[in-house]
């Protein structure tokens, strides 16, 4: 196995960053998510010995990756703002433009994006229901699902309930929330521009990416209070398994932008159909590896299988905004 092979591509990543030295690396981490931020930072933390073999390998790799780039020196920004636009959509793209471009600080609410979970959770338990389901829904999904973990339980399911049911929020409400975070967390007065916030998709989202039981336990809660409301969620929730309605093209662009460690994991608890699918995706080379390496693998822990699922959904709703997959909803027709 090469030096590369035994690499993640977030340990590659650390690894990049750290060759760089500090200010541009600080310069690229200006234009990640949250989200990658603390993978990246976690992962150069934990790095201890990078021989330099691997070093020159993701430098290399780097560079070949670099070469084949055709929009490099482009740089203009009507380019960014419309690359942003169609991979984010105009409501989420806005917020980061407006930094990327005029240099704005990220306002009260979108600073919360960039604190641990469990210290939000701190922030807004106190809260009313009504306010920590507008945070919610105001973070990203695996955000807020983390966030939801931490709560109290009597307030996950009613914060998940108003999320649901949350369709628009007036402008003169969000800015007063806005600024009441900017205020605690010593932030800048910017304004929000957001026009809706919450509904049913959000909440199901949200609920995509909460541990299984923790999520079961909340929707039966919201079933007992609606059961019409809890149906509709329910509608737009999208699992693992669901994958197997994607067409093959769908499920090719997956396979390229998944870890094969990860779908070994997420394939130990797969249906036979959803296996096949993938299979009948790779080369005839590939899926006998991988039925291999399943075969190898032995029993693995309901939690890694989860977590591998979540991540490959991740990707996959990722790619569908992108517009390289379509995600169809979990009461639509599967294709076997």
């Amino acid at each position: 196995m090469t030096e590369k092979a035994k690499l993640e591509g977030v340990e590659r990543s650390a690894i990049l960053l750290l060759s760089l030295g500090e200010d541009e690396a600080a310069e690229v981490m200006r234009y990640l998510t949250p989200k990658e931020v603390q993978k990246l930072g976690v992962s150069m933390a934990s790095l201890q010995r990078v021989s330099r073999d691997e070093a020159e390998a993701v430098l290399r790799d780097f560079r070949q990756r670099l070469e084949r780039q055709t929009a490099l020196g482009v740089g203009t920004d009507q380019y960014i703002r419309n690359m942003l636009v169609k991979a984010l959509g105009p409501d989420k793209a806005n917020s980061i433009i407006e930094r990327i471009l005029q240099g704005g600080e990220a306002t009260g609410l979108e600073n919360l994006k960039w604190m641990d979970a469990r210290a939000v959770a701190e922030l807004i338990k106190l809260e009313h229901p009504q306010v920590v389901a507008m945070v919610l829904a105001y973070m990203e999904p695996d955000q807020a699902a983390e966030i939801v973990h931490y709560l109290p339980e009597r307030l996950r399911y009613e914060a998940l309930l108003r999320v649901a049911t949350l369709e628009s929020v007036q402008p003169n409400a969000l800015r007063e929330l806005n600024e009441v975070f900017e205020q605690q967390l010593s932030g800048s007065a910017n304004r929000v521009n957001v026009a809706t916030l919450g509904g049913v998709k959000s909440a199901a989202e949200i609920m995509n990416n909460l541990e299984g039981s923790l999520a079961t336990n909340i929707m039966a809660k919201i079933k007992e209070q609606d059961d019409d409301l809890a149906q509709k969620i329910q509608d737009q929730m999208f699992v693992f398994d669901d994958l197997v309605g994607v067409d093959d093209r769908g499920i090719q662009a997956l396979l390229r932008d998944v870890p094969s460690e990860t779908l070994i994991f997420a394939l130990k608890g797969a249906s036979p159909d959803l296996r096949e699918k993938f299979f009948k995706n790779m080369s005839k080379r590939a899926a006998e590896m991988m039925r291999d390496d399943l075969e190898a693998r032995g029993p693995v822990r309901v939690s890694e299988v989860e977590s591998a699922q979540k991540e490959i959904l991740a990707i996959a709703m990722r790619l569908e905004s992108a517009g390289q997959l379509s995600l169809g909803g979990s009461s639509g027709e599967a294709y076997i």
